[in-house]
């Protein structure tokens, strides 16, 4: 599975999921955390929907903003992991 199949998964589940809106144009490179969009509650569903879609496990540690902020950071990160 390559970054932008993960990024498709993680934009249908944030947009319905967590910004309950299943139309939301999300870009991307669009910030997520820093813009208010998901907090870290939402950031924590976003890991949990990583290891129960992905098979992946991201630890608490990594779940931040610094690494989690936007669609690209978090396919990165779910690719890097699966690739592990």
């Amino acid at each position: 599975m390559d970054q932008n199949e993960i990024k498709s998964k993680l934009r249908q589940f944030i947009c319905k999921e967590i910004l309950n809106n299943a139309d939301y144009p999300l870009k991307d490179d669009e910030a997520l955390i820093t813009s208010g969009l998901m907090d870290s509650f939402s950031l924590a569903q976003v890991g949990v929907f990583a290891e129960l879609e992905f098979n992946v496990y991201i630890p608490d540690p990594e779940l931040t903003v610094d690494r989690m902020n936007t669609l690209n950071d978090m396919a990165f990160r779910i690719a890097e992991k699966m690739s592990a």
